[in-house]
């Protein structure tokens, strides 16, 4: 199949839409972020600074895709055994974190496809393998999704975990989705901006809380919601940000959740024309500022080549201002567990990869064994 539908999810519907129109986020048929956008590619650019964008885009530039082979590990091991602070981050790549809240597993915004695309054969293409495959996976507790992006909310993947039987937490409207691709609706929990829910037992609480980004997957932007999440359990709270640009909101939101003991901020795919609804290494330092601070984990890079710039220049940009200002940072390797009140000292392991071996061609192997047959038959 060329294309299939399905992977567009499904409109907001019933119950579901008396819901989102409610909101008091929702006027004219669209979710609203809490102050306007000003000048970025969603709203208020001209067609020709659109088309300049696009057509840079569809260019290309340097470095943007690695030509270099990344260190996987496999959390396997780690995840056999109990956090031992109680908090434990494992980064599978983009936004994907399996995180270890005082013995809550919590999946955010999952993505284990090929590509981050409404189609299989077109779009941006993973640079590495996950560290695993979603049914490696141990038991969740649950899945959170900050909006319904394609790098967010991925098809196949929620298809596979739909089989388990793990609550999905998000934001307004998004739950159609979920429901179309096999969700039950009763594991499906959608918030608004400051609602929270709390998982059978009171062992965690999850707040869905302002961003300032957009949504939608066809036709049509905005008429779903997009949230940054807090989640809390007995001794260690801990940011999520989804999408977003910096936003005022990020104090309201320390005064009203924090602090936190882990802030897991975006900071790929930046660029002046959507700097309003993607906050890059400068503002992700900024909005940790605002939010009060913890130990801070860089997610929305080093996976898809879905910005303009080299594909390191997030992380080497953050890197260079964490250590002038002394922040916490965290930089582990894709599937390495880690707990951040164990982690010291940033590890640059983007640094000197090595370039993948040639492939040789079916030719040049053909000649090869030729050459070692002649020699080993040789008198």
């Amino acid at each position: 199949m060329i294309f299939d539908p399905r992977v567009l999810g499904a409109r907001v519907a019933g119950l579901r839409r008396e819901r989102v129109h409610a909101s008091p986020r929702f006027r004219d048929g669209k979710f609203h972020n809490s102050a306007p956008l000003k000048s970025t590619l969603v709203e208020g650019q001209t067609l020709g600074q659109r088309f300049g964008i696009i057509s840079e885009f569809v260019r290309g530039g340097a470095r943007r895709i690695p030509d270099v082979v990344f260190p996987l590990e496999s959390p396997m091991q780690a995840w056999a055994k109990p956090a031992e602070t109680g908090l434990r981050a494992t980064w599978l790549g983009h936004s994907t974190v399996l995180l270890e809240i005082d013995g809550v597993r919590v999946l955010t915004d999952p993505v284990f496809g090929e590509r981050v695309s409404p189609v299989s054969w077109a779009g941006p293409k993973r640079f590495h393998r996950p560290p695993v495959s979603p049914a490696e996976l141990p038991l969740l507790d649950a899945v959170v999704v900050s909006h319904d992006h394609f790098d967010h909310l991925d098809y196949p993947t929620i298809v596979e975990l739909a089989r388990r039987e793990t609550p999905f937490f998000t934001s307004l409207g998004v739950g159609a989705h979920l429901e179309a691709w096999g969700v039950d609706p009763s594991r499906i929990v959608e918030l608004d901006w400051w609602e929270t829910a709390v998982l059978p037992g009171g062992r965690l609480s999850f707040t869905a809380t302002p961003a300032r980004h957009f949504s939608g997957r066809g036709t049509g932007a905005n008429r779903t919601a997009w949230s940054s999440f807090v989640m809390r359990g007995d001794r260690h709270r801990v940011f999520f940000s989804g999408d977003t640009g910096l936003t005022p909101d990020f104090e309201t939101i320390r005064e009203r959740c924090g602090p936190f003991d882990l802030v897991m901020l975006e900071v790929g795919a930046f660029h002046p024309a959507w700097g309003e609804i993607h906050l890059g290494p400068d503002n992700a330092l900024e909005a940790h500022r605002m939010l009060g601070g913890g130990a801070l984990l860089p997610v929305h890079w080093g996976t898809f080549d879905l910005g303009l710039h080299p594909w390191d220049e997030p992380i080497e940009r953050l890197t260079t201002l964490a250590q002038a200002s002394r922040t916490h940072l965290l930089t582990p390797r894709l599937g390495r567990a880690i707990e951040p009140t164990r982690v010291e000292a940033i590890d640059p392991w983007w640094r000197g990869l090595a370039a993948p071996e040639p492939t040789r061609s079916l030719t040049e192997e053909a000649s090869r064994e030729s050459a070692l047959i002649s020699r080993t038959s040789t008198p």
